[in-house]
């Protein structure tokens, strides 16, 4: 399967069970794959016959920002659904890293990651 992937976009959300996190916020990282059959587009050299991933990018980014979750388990589902929803993609692979998680040991950050496939209509 043909794959799209968005590779470290930067964006400051309000996640978090801590009461500092959801108030002051801070970055997440997320790495993003779409995977769908991208024939047509490499032939047609057309825009429209793929996903735009800079729009998608912004949407993923805005959503970070707008949302707010305990968990990045919840937001990664969350980013997710909305690849599923706004793509024709067969299925997306959301990785969400907090480089700044509040522990009391040093890390270069906890992540998340999870793969969603589009549920087929059965009938």
């Amino acid at each position: 399967m043909d794959r799209i992937e968005i590779t470290g976009l930067r964006a400051l959300g309000h996640h978090g069970v801590s009461e500092v996190e959801r108030r002051d916020g801070q970055a997440f990282l997320l790495d993003v794959g779409v995977e769908l059959d991208l024939s047509r587009a490499a032939a047609t050299d057309d825009l429209a016959d793929t996903v735009d991933y800079g729009s998608l990018a912004a949407r993923l980014a805005d959503e970070v920002a707008t949302t707010r979750f305990d968990l990045i388990e919840a937001l990664a589902s969350h980013l997710a659904d909305l690849v599923l929803s706004a793509t024709p993609a067969r299925a997306v692979s959301v990785r969400v890293a907090k480089p700044d998680a509040p522990l009391t040991v040093g890390v270069d950050h906890v992540a998340v990651t999870l793969r969603r496939e589009r549920r087929q209509a059965v009938g």
